[in-house]
């Protein structure tokens, strides 16, 4: 898998617990329920997570883009994995531009990046968007596995620190799986001073609502339906816990393949188009994701408030920003190897965003 881009940045937030309160406000100025600032990095990430995983992701995948220019679409199919009715099919369609797609889409739902990465190491997805975390676990030749912290409305619960012998919902290897793992250790504590309850969203909200676990580690819509639907509290965001970043992923089969290539390029920068349209269309994009997800329209029109997305590049900045990520995971004994992670991201792609390649 190669991490291509475009790069997703969502909105910081000024006062996560008013915006909270209101949905969180818009996305260029509204508060993140994490706190930190969320981009769609647009340079793919190649991460290899068959036989090439040790190869490095700027060789052949950019040479393959480049001569993809002339090479026609009528007859290609791209597989692109989606997150459940949240992502990239229900962006387009919302837009308008899903129709200006140049080739066919098979379109794959998961239930987070995790499955998702999972799938294009079995060739089944070419293309597929994921959170900060999913990738570094792909790179890591691990389990492949944006949030906020939610405990029940009448929880004694008001800190971190407070959540030592606790229960945590999470789904494993996801953005809300470096999240918690973030504010344990600001809290001073870590992954071993609780219980971690990997559950995928519907599991976990299950057993959130039903008080089986004590907090859930989430992102959007989520976190929206946990505190419209089931009293939830935000106990914590990720408040200065730096550049939170979503990632377009592709595997090195797809890239390999000058038609899929050329496909995937022309996909980013329909993809980002449609990015840009949902932070001036608020309303109109949460009417549609309400149709995809089958959550009220208050709570999507809160969540498209909440999870604005700016396209960005991938630069030496979003790399480091990852390979701290992966370097607080390998810390905390959570993947076993160290992965460098500029060998697995592609910056041929970054035109997609406004940047250079």
């Amino acid at each position: 898998m190669i991490t291509i881009g475009p790069a997703r940045r969502r909105a910081a937030p000024a006062d996560a617990r008013a915006a909270w309160q209101r949905r969180r406000g818009p996305r260029r100025r509204g508060p993140d329920p994490r706190g930190r600032r969320a981009q769609l990095a647009t340079g793919l990430l190649a991460i290899g997570l068959a036989a090439t995983a040790c190869s490095s992701g700027s060789g052949s995948t950019g040479s393959s883009s480049s001569t993809a220019g002339t090479t026609s679409l009528s007859g290609v199919t791209l597989h692109v994995g989606d997150q459940a009715g949240t992502g990239a099919e229900a962006v387009l369609t919302a837009a308008g531009l899903i129709r200006k797609l140049p080739f066919k889409v098979a379109w794959s739902d998961f239930t987070s990046g995790p499955p998702m990465l999972q799938a294009m190491s079995g060739s089944a997805v070419d293309i597929g968007g994921v959170g900060d975390a999913p990738p570094v676990f792909a790179a890591a030749g691990g389990d492949p596995l944006a949030a906020a912290l939610v405990v029940p409305k009448g929880s004694p619960i008001q800190s971190v620190t407070q959540l030592r012998g606790k229960k945590i919902a999470v789904a494993q290897g996801s953005s809300a799986n470096y999240h918690i793992l973030a504010l344990l250790k600001k809290g001073g504590l870590t992954v071993k001073d609780v219980t971690l309850e990997y559950l995928q969203p519907a599991e976990a909200l299950a057993a959130f609502a039903s008080g089986h676990v004590d907090a859930w580690d989430v992102w959007s819509p989520y976190i929206e339906e946990a505190v419209a639907t089931d009293h939830g509290r935000i106990l914590a965001t990720g408040a200065g816990l730096g550049t939170v970043y979503s990632f377009e992923v592709a595997s090195r089969a797809a890239l390999a393949d000058p038609a899929k290539a050329k496909a995937i390029r022309d996909y980013l920068a329909l993809l980002n188009q449609a990015y840009t349209w949902t932070d001036t269309h608020q309303q109109a994009w949460a009417t549609d994701w309400t149709k995809a997800t089958g959550l009220s329209t208050g709570i999507m029109l809160q969540a498209a408030k909440d999870s604005v997305t700016t396209p960005v590049p991938i630069t030496p900045a979003v790399v480091r920003s990852e390979q701290s990520i992966s370097d607080a995971f390998t810390a905390a004994g959570l993947i076993p190897v160290h992965v460098n992670f500029a060998d697995y991201s592609v910056t041929s792609f970054n035109s997609a965003a406004g940047g250079s390649s």
